[in-house]
């Protein structure tokens, strides 16, 4: 890794466990680094990687020093560790959506679900995984490369909704699912982050009015 995604205090420097060997494999093991985990996602979505200290972490689940270097090696550590986990959210909240599209009132549906989502959070802090490819691509290599695996496995959920569109009889035969899917992708990202400074939920709205007007110009002609 060249850089730290935030340099270590002195505080924060202890030495690594020697035999760290991964995952606990105990139940109690995998929850606590669970809630571990949660927290600090909440807390690096809310306020940012860089602002949010090991420290920080440590007072929202009231752990000690030595029951957090147990789970994570590092504060980078505990970052790669949100990235997975905001990743499995995301996808989470997308898959069964994209799954289930063949038509136009599908593709509504799965619009409208995103923008209740940021309304529900007051449009704070856009894309977890956009807020966090801003902030880590330049600055950890790692995090670049989890996070370029993420939005290709979401892009790769739209694509397959959109090639059951094609099936569907919605999209025409011939139709790129694939580069419909990284512009509609690209919308979404724009929309969400211009919502996050507006605190306002129109430009998102308008993106992703603008990419199914797009997707609509791939409709068969009748």
């Amino acid at each position: 890794m060249d850089r730290q995604v935030q340099s270590i205090t002195a505080a924060e420097t202890v030495p690594r466990m020697a035999a760290r060997a991964g995952l606990p494999t105990t139940a109690k093991g995998q929850e606590t680094r669970q809630r571990i985990t949660d927290a600090a996602a909440e807390l690096i979505y809310e306020k940012g990687a860089a602002a949010v200290s090991l420290d920080d972490v440590r007072q929202a689940t009231h752990t000690s020093k030595s029951q957090l270097y147990h789970y994570f090696e590092d504060k980078n550590d505990l970052v790669h560790a949100v990235i997975d986990r905001q990743t499995e959210h995301i996808l989470a909240f997308h898959r069964p959506k994209l799954a289930a599209l063949s038509s136009w009132d599908d593709i509504q549906r799965w619009r409208n679900a995103i923008v209740e989502a940021q309304a529900g959070r007051s449009c704070r802090s856009g894309c977890p995984l956009g807020s966090l490819a801003n902030e880590l691509a330049e600055l950890d290599d790692t995090a670049r490369t989890q996070l370029s695996g993420a939005f290709a496995t979401w892009e790769q959920l739209l694509t397959q909704g959109l090639a059951s569109m094609i099936g569907s009889g919605a999209l025409r035969p011939g139709t790129d699912p694939a580069v419909l899917a990284l512009s509609t992708m690209a919308s979404l990202q724009g929309g969400l982050l211009l919502a996050e400074v507006e605190r306002d939920t129109r430009p998102l709205e308008v993106a992703l009015d603008a990419a199914i007007s797009h997707l609509k110009s791939f409709a068969p002609s009748h």
